[in-house]
């Protein structure tokens, strides 16, 4: 709330308790109505706090507080935050990401930065310690002793980055949630978090719980990240979050060579969705993820549902009776309530879903032992 201007910060502050507890956007938009986002609803705010589905009689921030809540977001210095300027946000201390919407600069056809800056999405980041104890049972090697390579798909805002934090302390305590693997130890875990999101790190040091065994590369580009891990940090597993560029994918396969399990995370929202982007569509077609697990969201309940790369296949070679794109989050159909079905849902549209051939191919061995250790005992 610091971050906020005076007179902003009075309004938020103002907010309902239920609001308040499942906050998770706040939109700030110079000469617009002020937009909140929580559950599965969105209102605008009332200067008193109270909310409205009504834009009319909304609190409107003016001109001077969105230049007052760039000089704090960007600690006075627009220099000094370029790099995340040329991207289109900015994470602050806590891993809040706040987007933003403004005139882009070019410099030979590809964005530089932006300037004249009106739109401000404020992305609250929250950690839920347990959410990956129900995911990952269904995601363990129990043959090698680790997690296998797992790619988390979803439409933004239904949970990827806070499962991938969760799993990633799971794996870096030991804390595996199988009785089969009550004997394991824990893993050594690297994550290289891009847009400061999964570990909110300040100064280098994580803000959020990792467990005792993970290491950061705060800020830094995934696939140069990843290789730095491989390289000097000798993890055990990877997790990187938002693949979908050429490099990360040669970088991920760089680190599933060197015996390293990789978890990651994609915008998409089925299957079908995978094979459309061409990088994942490759990566998927290889056979380099075990599994996927897809998430669904309704209000503050988040399902999901776990699929082996061989049941990914056969999904993908069937025809699928859905629309393009994301359903809205308050949308009450079988598929954004988590059911999927092959049934048709009313009012879509059947598509054809890409047919591919997987290249049956082993994955390499991680450098864990494959004996099981005697209990008590650590077996890295």
């Amino acid at each position: 709330m610091e971050l906020f201007p005076t007179s902003l910060r009075l309004v938020l502050e103002q907010l309902p308790a239920v609001a308040r507890e499942s906050l998770e956007e706040i939109r700030i938009r110079e000469n617009r109505p002020l937009e909140i986002s929580y559950g599965s609803r969105y209102s605008f705010v009332r200067e008193d706090g109270t909310l409205t589905e009504q834009d009319q009689g909304a609190f409107v921030p003016s001109k001077e507080q969105c230049r007052a809540l760039l000089e704090r977001v960007t600690n006075h210095s627009i220099y000094a935050v370029e790099e995340e300027l040329r991207r289109g946000y900015i994470t602050v201390s806590g891993g809040h990401r706040i987007g933003l919407a403004g005139r882009t600069v070019l410099d030979k056809g590809a964005v530089s930065h932006l300037r004249d800056i009106a739109g401000f999405n404020v992305r609250i980041a929250r950690a839920k310690v347990g959410f990956g104890a129900q995911v990952l049972p269904g995601l363990l090697d129990l043959k090698e002793r680790t997690i296998r390579h797992t790619l988390i798909v979803s439409p933004p805002q239904q949970g990827k980055t806070t499962l991938i934090r969760d799993l990633a302390r799971c794996v870096s305590s030991g804390e595996w949630h199988h009785p089969a693997a009550r004997d394991w130890g824990s893993r050594k875990v690297g994550i290289v978090d891009e847009r400061s999101e999964i570990a909110a790190s300040d100064r280098g040091v994580p803000t959020f719980d990792l467990g005792p065994r993970s290491d950061v590369l705060d800020a830094c580009p995934k696939a140069e990240g990843i290789m730095m891990m491989v390289r000097s940090l000798s993890p055990e597993v990877v997790v990187v979050d938002e693949i979908g560029r050429p490099e990360d994918a040669d970088a991920i396969y760089e680190a599933i060579h060197a015996g390293v399990r990789v978890l990651a995370t994609a915008h998409a929202s089925d299957m079908s969705d995978v094979f459309a982007r061409p990088v994942l569509s490759k990566l998927a077609a290889d056979g380099v993820f075990g599994c996927y697990v897809f998430l669904s969201r309704s209000g503050k309940k988040v399902e999901h549902r776990i699929v082996t790369a061989e049941e990914a296949m056969r999904e993908s070679s069937r025809r699928s009776n859905r629309s393009f794109g994301a359903s809205p989050r308050d949308d009450p159909s079988e598929k954004q309530l988590g059911r999927w079905t092959d049934h048709p849902v009313p009012g879509t549209s059947p598509v054809a879903q890409t047919h591919v051939n997987v290249k049956a191919r082993t994955m390499p061995t991680i450098r864990s032992p494959a004996m099981i250790a005697p209990r008590g005992v650590d077996d890295d």
